[in-house]
């Protein structure tokens, strides 16, 4: 007699009831076309405050070309892994300029910053290890310490003396610090020049990601490290993707030579995947160029960061602390947090609405994304919006001054 197994269709069911009741069931939205931060999506043309593409470079003609250019020469796919026969030319001088750009001795490329945080953390870090990690980190970096077989451990949001105790509680063993530089559910940055002499006290590694620092702060946007100014000495590994500032996809690696080398031999997510397209690689390098050469993008994204701010602190808006693009609107509530982001939409505006598991139970958030691209006059219609939006929606957020 069969024994009755547990039923996935069954369980599935369940799953997809409990997070309808919950407000948690997310819906992809195709957009059918993008003119820099405009979108159209289901029949409506929407203001785009929900994008990570902070200097404007995802559609920049000298990008788009650089990217024509080398499909026409060198075709669409890189036909391997990099350690076959899949890694061109433009791979290698995309290495060789993040490097440069960053000072470091060497980059590798991944296929995305997942990937990145994966290989990283499985190829330098094994069983008997331990990962100290803020807990607030992205995802990546979360799974990437529990496919490693180290042991992880997590200490409360920007507490560095809480990464100090947890170090402290395991003095024996090889261990890595690992943070976003910039949190990219709040916007925030992490304490990294503490962190950089915890690390060094405790003779530990520190490892950055830095996906939503890199090419906003800092000198020639060398991102978070950089901002506080710190350099390779301080942060001996760091990570940077190209699908955020940088407006393409994908993601470096960036280091001392042995640690990269050390990567690229082990890393499985590194070995075992397709390298991207030689075209992408292109595309990058352009959009690279553009980031160093034209600060001013940086210069106009801080205005309009300011702006933003001091707008929604004279509407008494439940703002977040945030010096970066990333600006969230703490609302509380799933559903409520739902529904203002559908109320700004029918006003013309797309801003995320972001709920668990993005962020704890109870901190549901708009979250808004400045770009570039944007316009003060965007951004002033986006207030007077949130001004008329919010205070319908945010009556189960916790009571927050601007700035807190």
């Amino acid at each position: 007699m069969s024994s009755a197994r547990p039923g996935l269709f069954q369980r599935l069911a369940r799953l997809q009831a409990e997070r309808a009741e919950n407000a948690l069931l997310r819906r992809r939205r195709i957009v059918e076309q993008r003119d820099h931060v405009l979108v159209d999506s289901g029949g409506r043309r929407l203001l785009n405050f929900a994008s990570n593409d902070y200097l404007g470079l995802a559609d920049h003609l000298d990008v788009v070309c650089a990217m024509q250019e080398a499909a026409a020469r060198h075709g669409v796919g890189s036909t391997a892994a990099h350690m076959v026969c899949g890694h061109h030319r433009e791979h290698a001088k995309l290495e060789e300029e993040v490097a440069d750009w960053l000072g470091y001795e060497r980059a590798l490329l991944f296929g995305s910053g997942y990937l990145a945080n994966l290989g990283v953390l499985q190829s330098l870090l094994g069983e008997g290890d331990v990962c100290v990690q803020d807990k607030l980190n992205h995802a990546s970096l979360l799974d990437a310490a529990r496919l490693s077989g180290c042991e992880l451990k997590r200490y409360p949001h920007g507490d560095y003396e809480g990464a100090l105790r947890q170090l402290k509680a395991r003095s024996d063993v090889t261990a890595m610090i690992a943070t976003d530089g910039v949190f990219s559910m709040d916007g925030d940055l992490a304490p990294l020049q503490a962190l950089a002499l915890l690390a060094r006290a405790e003779n530990s590694l520190l490892y950055v990601d830095d996906a939503h620092g890199a090419g906003v702060l800092g000198h020639d946007g060398r991102g978070s490290a950089a901002h506080v100014g710190l350099g390779p000495r301080e942060v001996p590994l760091t990570l940077v993707t190209l699908g955020k500032a940088l407006g393409g996809y994908g993601a470096l690696v960036a280091g001392r030579g042995e640690l990269i080398e050390g990567i690229q031999q082990g890393a499985r997510s590194y070995l075992f995947a397709t390298a991207l397209p030689p075209a992408l690689a292109a595309a990058s390098r352009a959009a690279l160029r553009i980031a160093r050469r034209d600060s001013w993008r940086r210069l106009k994204l801080a205005a309009l960061i300011a702006r933003f701010r001091r707008g929604a602190q004279q509407l008494g808006l439940p703002l977040m602390e945030s010096v970066t693009p990333i600006q969230p609107l703490l609302v509380g509530g799933n559903a409520a947090t739902v529904a203002a982001g559908a109320a700004l939409e029918d006003r013309g505006l797309l801003v995320g609405a972001i709920r668990p598991p993005s962020v704890p139970d109870g901190r549901a958030r708009l979250r808004v994304v400045l770009t570039c691209a944007h316009s003060e006059q965007q951004v002033d219609r986006l207030l007077d919006a949130l001004g008329a939006v919010l205070p319908l929606h945010a009556g189960s957020a916790p009571a927050l001054r601007a700035g807190d």
